[in-house]
């Protein structure tokens, strides 16, 4: 009895764990938040409980911490906690989902004399036959405890499946696929929703019918602070690059091809937005490092390259083998 309330208390407690899933905006405007950290594993911890007390994905925790036994890691074991990200490109302007990275952002307006932040968490996305579309829409209705009704498409699956019925209508309550919270995207054709779930397990997955899951406690904290009209912008970047302090970061995702199978971004791709992001100026890349980070895509930033100053410019070859350019030259 004593262990069952001790362990009780410990689930409780991850939960409620005040683990930051809003961040300041550099005021230089650099695309780069949070931080990379290290902890150690509890005795009763699996990394689907770590990955949720982090607002994490499960798979994108356990990319990261490949050879760890996801479901009993073990009294003390490291755990990488990946923290640090780099903004998804474009405008930083209401709800932008980036899908490869199974990842929301909010850009919340900016209060007077405060700085700007930004809130992230992870989402489920669409699977194979139901990929979630990209473009941009808008938040155009917000519901407590709603009630789901099946579309055609969803029973037909089951059908074909061999998978008990689902009623016309299911009711708010546990049974319900939708959690607590929902919010309506205005997408033509379908009906696409932001919301909760009564299976966290599964956020940060490609499992949905084209929706966008969240854990039950972030989409609370977001339902609250998005109003009706807020835009939504959802995009596919699996490849995301910046220049920050004459640093080249690079942070990789594993893109999704058309059945919903995960793949690796080919060089040609990566170039193409190397030679975008640096234009004409000089850099020092290490390639060595760059094709690591495009190989294993595990997502975490890492500097690829520096730039130069001028008088340092050069194309020629360092001790290293890096290759200065201009990319495209």
């Amino acid at each position: 009895m004593h262990r069952l309330i001790g362990y009780l208390f410990c689930v409780i407690s991850c939960l409620g764990s005040a683990w930051a899933t809003e961040y300041p905006l550099r005021e230089d405007g650099a695309d780069i938040f949070g931080q990379v950290e290290r902890i150690r594993t509890r005795y009763e911890d699996t990394l689907i409980q770590v990955a949720r007390r982090y607002s994490l994905g499960f798979e994108e925790l356990l990319r990261v911490n490949q050879g760890v036994d996801p479901w009993l890691p073990g009294e003390g074991t490291e755990i990488l906690i990946p923290g640090q990200r780099l903004l998804p490109p474009g405008e930083r302007e209401g709800i932008v989902v980036n899908l490869p990275e199974h990842r929301l952002y909010y850009f919340p307006t900016p209060k007077q004399n405060e700085p700007a932040t930004v809130l992230t968490y992870p989402v489920s996305v669409g699977k194979m036959d139901w990929r979630t579309p990209i473009g941009s829409t808008k938040i155009v209705r917000k519901q407590q405890n709603p009630s789901w009704t099946p579309p055609e498409s969803v029973h037909e699956e089951r059908r074909r499946l061999g998978e008990p019925p689902l009623p016309s209508v299911v009711p708010p309550g546990r049974d319900n696929p939708l959690g607590a919270h929902a919010m309506r995207l205005a997408i033509p054709g379908g009906s696409y929703l932001i919301h909760g779930t009564n299976n966290p397990d599964a956020v940060g997955m490609a499992v949905t019918h084209g929706c966008l899951r969240m854990y039950p406690e972030d989409i609370a904290t977001l339902f609250e602070r998005v109003p009706i009209g807020t835009k939504v912008t959802l995009i596919d970047e699996p490849v995301k690059m910046t220049k920050i302090d004459g640093e080249v970061w690079l942070e990789v995702h594993p893109p999704i091809d058309d059945q919903g199978r995960a793949t690796t971004v080919s060089l040609e791709v990566f170039e193409g937005k190397l030679d975008a992001l640096l234009g004409a100026s000089e850099v020092v890349i290490n390639w060595d490092i760059a094709l690591e980070a495009l190989r294993e895509a595990r997502g975490i930033p890492v500097i690829i390259g520096l730039e130069l100053l001028p008088e340092e410019a050069s194309p020629a070859e360092s001790d290293q083998g890096d290759v200065v350019a201009p990319v495209n030259g």
